[in-house]
């Protein structure tokens, strides 16, 4: 086997694999997507607020996936 051929494991994931690490690395540092954190007495939980947070984790991970795909310029 030559040494092209050969897959190390940073060619081997797919650009799917990455795009969804980062997504996590971003998401945990940015606290996107996380719960938040109650005020002082009963808030009603919203059905809004859930659907709002998939739509931005939604979007974060179209962002990461261009940003992986994306050419590198030499």
């Amino acid at each position: 086997m030559e040494a092209s051929q050969t897959a190390t494991p940073a060619t081997s994931r797919s650009k799917e694999d990455i795009a969804l690490d980062l997504l996590k690395f971003v998401a945990s540092v940015a606290n996107v997507g996380g719960k938040s954190s109650g005020a002082t007495g009963f808030v009603a939980p919203s059905q809004a607020k859930s659907e709002d947070q998939v739509e931005s984790l939604l979007n974060l991970y179209a962002k990461c996936r261009e940003a992986v795909e994306a050419p590198v310029e030499k």
